[in-house]
Parts: structure tokens; C-alpha cells; sequence
């Protein structure tokens, strides 16, 4: 690897590999920190936020991986809303849902902790809300007893103060 070589996913610097792109077996740059994730390791959510920015690059190689990634991130809400915008060519598109498993059909509900939320759980709020076309503020320790999941896996409907409302998973803790 040059000096100059970055990881093409979060731009580190540090013990740089190139990684073959399973299904086409194309090269890309990635470093010590996204090469075991991006090879099967358990992902860390934090750390792919700098998909925020590579997920847009020029390179098909990289929108694959990034797209890969992103696909698995999907009950993060960030993730799910970046897949969402993203916009891939149809041939890039297809290729990397070559090797993209399906078979759980519906991405998972977690909360801020990667806890799995279910339909009927209850869950504590972990920060004060305020709540649009309501008049007050939903407060941090707030339960919220017998939620729905919806279609998106970055939203929750719940009761607050006898209102339905919907919630982000990234501020609520699965009560127990």
C-alpha cells in the first residue's frame, strides 16, 4: 500500500488490506477496523456513521460495500434513512444485492442499546421529547407500555399522556 492509501470506507490510515468484494471478487482498500466487520464480525454501529459520506462515493466497489452494510445496519433509524436516499445505478444496485441474505424478511426493531424490540414490549424513554402537534414534552424515564412496530425499524408507535404517537428506537431503552 502507498503513503497516501486511505481506507475507502472511513478514511483511517492504519493497517490498510486490500479486500476482495465477494461475488465479483473486485479490490477494495479498508482498514484494520471495517475489514473484520465487513467480513462477517459483528458490526458496530458507532463506527459505520462514516458511511454517511463514503456511501456516496464514484467508486461501484465501494457503493457495493457500502450499500452491503448498510442493508445489515437497517434497524439503526440513521441507516435505514441513508439506504433510503441513496442512489445506485441499477447494474451497481443489482450486484450487491447478489450476495445479501433475505431470509430474516423483516429488518429488526432495536432500541439505543441493540436491544430487539417486539410488538406489546415496553420501553423508558432516555431523553426528554419534545412531541410536534402536542403541547408538551414526552420526559426522559417516561414508560411506554404496549408499543406497535411499524414498517419503519427506526420508529416505534407507543401511548404518551393518552396520545399515539411515534418515537425514534434511538431514545428509548427497552424496559424490563
Amino acid at each position: 500500500m502507498s503513503s497516501s492509501a486511505v481506507c475507502a470506507l472511513c478514511s483511517a490510515t492504519d493497517a490498510l488490506s486490500t479486500f476482495q468484494v465477494p461475488s465479483r471478487e473486485e479490490p477494495v482498500t479498508l482498514c484494520g477496523t471495517c475489514r473484520p466487520q465487513v467480513e462477517g464480525a459483528p458490526l458496530d454501529p458507532k463506527h459505520w456513521y462514516c458511511l454517511q459520506e463514503s456511501a456516496w462515493s464514484q467508486e461501484p466497489v465501494v457503493q457495493v460495500v457500502a450499500w452491503r452494510l448498510l442493508h445489515q445496519l437497517r434497524g439503526e433509524g440513521w441507516a435505514a434513512e441513508l439506504l433510503e436516499q441513496l442512489y445506485i445505478e441499477d447494474d451497481v444496485l443489482a450486484w450487491a444485492q447478489e450476495a445479501v441474505d433475505d431470509s430474516d424478511d423483516e429488518p429488526s426493531v432495536v432500541d439505543s442499546n441493540g436491544t430487539r424490540l417486539q410488538d406489546g414490549d415496553s420501553v423508558t424513554l432516555i431523553r426528554d421529547l419534545d412531541v410536534k402537534g402536542a403541547n408538551f414534552t414526552a420526559k426522559r424515564g417516561t414508560l411506554v407500555k404496549n408499543i406497535r412496530l411499524g414498517d419503519n425499524p427506526g420508529l416505534i408507535e407507543g401511548k404518551v399522556h393518552k396520545v399515539a404517537i411515534f418515537l425514534k428506537t434511538e431514545y428509548l431503552k427497552k424496559a424490563n
